[in-house]
């Protein structure tokens, strides 16, 4: 038997609480220092392999069994807030469906996710599907910025409904208009993915919860209405969770579609949208491969260190992103009982891919590195042996192992080139190809 709505809620609340007292974990180091720079001062990552109980995991068995979940416990209870249940309902209602798309090469799917008991977040979603491939196809699953109609021209896609930023083209007061469709469609080479055999499936971060500190206007004030006692922050709510768990709710429509390759789906994102990728697919293991592009501070950058962006800069300009408790460590992230390394940790033993630009060094690129290298030893534990960790790849050099690193030359950004390059990491794990 299901539990009862408020049953659901309550439960909810009751986890979205801040903890008063995080437990000591992770008191073991990892030490790394910058092969560019051996003037640079050490790194102390925290120990992904030391458990709550300052014991050593020595086995898969354990890591399995115990760490991981005392680690996805820690980044819900000190960082991102709690990811949301999967909602009891959820209609799938099919707009469109053309197998004539792109003049025949692939087809063009638009439908909506309908959340629900209540009036639940509606989540409009892109598929794209070549139609030359001898199976289901491997899938990139991807947020946007701007919507979907922004992806492609196609007038038959529904302009986005939720708020936009600023920055997308054609948007008025947070609105899209028609001359935001296609406005982003360079930067989503559909036509290049359907050559290569990758089906697209993309969806917006404002059909979840709009990105804005002072407004609460999705997932969240969904869970308030159901239960007037649920505590909803403006400036604390998690909006990153909430993004991740929209998508885990575009992964359940993934699995279902016979097109679509379930084993072979990478969550991909760049910026913010990044963050969310990794965050989505450390917690989320039906997803095969995580890209988490220019992702930096919450990301995919260590929140210790003096190098780009800090943790209390990226909590006094977006407070909404994570919860409460991270704000206490702006002033001494040494005191965190985890690091971004710890959540990378958490993709073992499935690839990962941290990518860079040179100039964006607010990402911090070289502490992404770092990273990296602070989560080899899970990697290791579950017998993934990583090569290419011992030195960062000069710049435009794909390192394709399951520690995955790249740096191009450029500013933040997602461009085609980057696409390419996706595709040549997801061909190392989804088809095999190395060389």
């Amino acid at each position: 038997m299901k539990p009862s709505v408020r049953s659901l809620t309550r439960v909810l609340l009751a986890s979205f609480l801040v903890a008063t007292s995080v437990p000591a974990t992770c008191q073991g180091q990892s030490t790394s220092r910058s092969m560019e720079d051996p003037k640079s001062p050490k790194l102390n990552l925290p120990d992904p392999l030391i458990s709550n109980a300052e014991k050593r995991i020595k086995t898969a068995r354990e890591w399995k069994a115990r760490r991981r979940d005392e680690l996805k416990d820690l980044f819900e209870r000190v960082m991102y807030g709690k990811i949301p249940a999967a909602p009891e309902e959820v209609d799938v209602v099919t707009q469109l469906v053309d197998k004539r798309f792109l003049e025949g090469r692939a087809t063009l799917k638009l439908l909506q996710l309908k959340m629900g008991p209540g009036n639940g977040p509606k989540i409009d979603v892109l598929v794209v599907v070549p139609n030359q491939r001898l199976g289901p196809a491997p899938t990139f699953v991807a947020m946007n910025f701007c919507g979907n109609h922004a992806v492609v021209s196609d007038p038959r896609v529904p302009l986005s409904k939720g708020w936009l930023y600023s920055s997308c083209k054609g948007c008025e007061s947070g609105r899209a208009t028609e001359a935001s469709r296609g406005s982003q469609s360079k930067d989503w080479p559909i036509e290049e993915l359907m050559a290569r055999g990758y089906a697209l499936v993309s969806f917006a971060s404002s059909d979840i919860d709009s990105d804005r500190a002072d407004v609460s206007d999705g997932i969240y004030a969904w869970l308030a209405e159901l239960d007037p006692l649920f505590d909803n922050r403006p400036h604390d709510r998690g909006t990153i969770a909430a993004w991740a768990w929209g998508f885990s709710r575009v992964m359940d429509y993934v699995v279902t579609d016979r097109d679509l390759d379930p084993l072979r789906a990478a969550a991909v994102g760049h910026s913010r949208n990044g963050k969310t990728a990794l965050l989505a697919a450390a917690f989320d293991e039906r997803f095969a491969l995580a890209i988490p592009h220019q992702a930096g501070c919450g990301g995919t950058a260590p929140s210790r260190g003096k190098k780009g962006e800090s943790v209390k800069q990226i909590n006094d300009r977006f407070p909404h992103w994570f919860n409460a408790k991270f704000k206490e460590y702006n002033e001494e992230t040494g005191r965190l009982p985890i690091d971004q390394n710890c959540l990378v940790a958490l993709m073992a033993p499935r690839p990962v891919l941290l990518s860079n630009a040179e100039e964006d060094t607010w990402a911090n690129p070289e502490g992404q590195f770092d990273v990296l290298r602070g989560a080899a030893s899970v990697y290791k534990l579950l017998g993934v042996e990583q090569s290419g960790l011992k030195k960062r790849p000069p710049i435009g050099t794909l390192l394709k192992g399951s520690l995955g690193y790249y740096v191009r030359p450029g500013k933040h950004s997602m461009t085609s080139g980057d696409w390419a390059v996706f595709m040549d990491y997801a061909d190392a794990h989804f088809l095999k190809k190395f060389d």
